[in-house]
């Protein structure tokens, strides 16, 4: 089935007569709608394939805006493609997107002067360079705490890893010039905010000008040797791997150097921030009590088998997934069959880059018949370890980087 464009869809929908949506819900519109109204059983809430070109074992979350999870046994590749790669939206799609026009423009109290590029010009007068990159969302494992954390109820397939081909934001940076008292980098996007309010961002972010000034840190424009979908950013999307994914901007339009942290919309607590000292679950925290989430944890997950696999007694299982971490690498991989009392060491491979995810694999040797988990543990170039268990709660439910588990039935 050939995708679909979004606009193209929502634009039919909405021209669509009273009469046509009866014809189309199989069934009489009794009570007249509002102008312009979509009904809510022609919104494909359930098919974002239709939509996106997504794979059919993703999972829709929300829609208002778009949220849709990959599962763990659908991130097996080394690289993601676009049809496994999990969505995080904050607000609506653009649905008008001039790529002969489009320009990016760098402004704020920390540059010399203000300056505005082609997308030709950025793709003609700075190196290019290419990453594999991953991308995570803050709350990618929320639905593992409790008491239960305010949003989308990501599992754990709010993560990918694609191949991403750009420029340096340090190469337009210096191209620009910034002062000295360069703090931090903001983002501005074309997605409109929920409320169709054209004076509101729906999310406007950055980092601080150390992680913007990276070697990795791009302006995308293209992932796995192609365009960007239009669903992760095309044409120009700003990426930061290690924090994160809300502050790799979609939809690129304009650049903020500031000489305090952004006040972007989003940037300020609750959003995407835990508090600075461990509270007790179900705690209430004051916004002053909340720090910005910046480095990503170490994590990890098994990408085969999908949990629930049945093998025969006496069968060697094999195991493979990913780890990656906010750090500079991942040192150890281990895996555990009797719910964390011993590990055992697994096969770890180098990552492409800094912040790419490294491929881990093991053989199991299970001891009898019945039931068994498999947990993964990673440890980075630092010493920390993942949790066997969800670490401190926070109201938000962010960076839960407990061991990923499958269950494995011997028979």
């Amino acid at each position: 089935m050939a995708k679909e464009p979004f606009q193209t869809r929502r634009k039919f929908l909405k021209k669509t007569a009273l009469g046509s949506f009866a014809t189309l819900l199989g069934a009489e519109v009794v009570f007249a709608m509002p102008k312009g109204y979509i009904p809510l059983a022609l919104q494909e809430v359930n098919d974002p394939y239709r939509l996106f070109g997504k794979h059919k074992d993703m999972v829709v979350l929300n829609d208002q805006p778009w949220n849709v999870e990959s599962q763990a046994h659908i991130l097996d590749d080394y690289v993601t493609p676009a049809d496994k790669m999990f969505i995080r939206n904050n607000g609506h799609i653009p649905e008008k997107t001039d790529v002969e026009g489009w320009t990016l423009t760098v402004k704020g109290e920390s540059v010399t002067a203000e300056k505005t590029y082609t997308l030709q010009e950025l793709k003609t007068k700075f190196p290019k360079h290419t990453y594999h990159l991953v991308l995570e969302c803050g709350g990618n494992g929320r639905s593992e705490f409790y008491p239960p954390a305010e949003g989308n109820q990501w599992t754990v397939g709010a993560v990918s890893c694609a191949e991403w081909t750009g420029v340096r934001l340090r190469d337009i940076l210096d191209d620009v010039g910034i002062k000295n008292n360069a703090v931090y980098v903001g983002y501005h996007a074309t997605d409109t905010h929920l409320s169709r309010d054209p004076n509101k961002e729906s999310i406007s972010r950055g980092v601080p000008i150390a992680k913007a000034m990276e070697d990795e840190t791009l302006i995308a424009f293209q992932m796995n040797g192609k365009d960007i979908p239009l669903e992760h950013g095309y044409p120009l999307r700003m990426i930061a791997s290690g924090f994160p994914a809300s502050v790799s901007g979609k939809w690129l339009k304009a650049l903020s150097v500031r000489d305090k942290v952004h006040d972007g919309e989003k940037m300020a607590p609750p959003s995407y921030s835990i508090p600075c000292d461990p509270v007790e679950p179900g705690a209430e925290v004051p916004n002053e009590s909340m720090c910005v989430i910046e480095k990503m944890p170490v994590k990890s997950l098994i990408t085969y088998p999908k949990s629930g696999a049945m093998i025969k007694e006496n069968t060697v299982l094999d195991i493979r997934g990913h780890a990656w971490t906010g750090e500079d690498y991942i040192e150890m991989m281990e895996y555990s069959i009797d719910f964390g009392a011993t590990w055992h060491p697994c096969s770890l491979q180098k990552g492409k880059n800094k912040y790419a995810w490294q491929r881990f694999s093991a053989k199991i040797n299970f001891p009898k018949k019945g039931y068994y988990e498999v947990w993964a543990k990673a440890k980075d170039n630092t010493g920390v370890s993942q949790p066997m268990l969800s670490p401190s709660w926070n109201p938000k439910g962010y960076v839960n980087n407990a061991c990923h588990r499958i269950a494995i039935k011997v028979t």
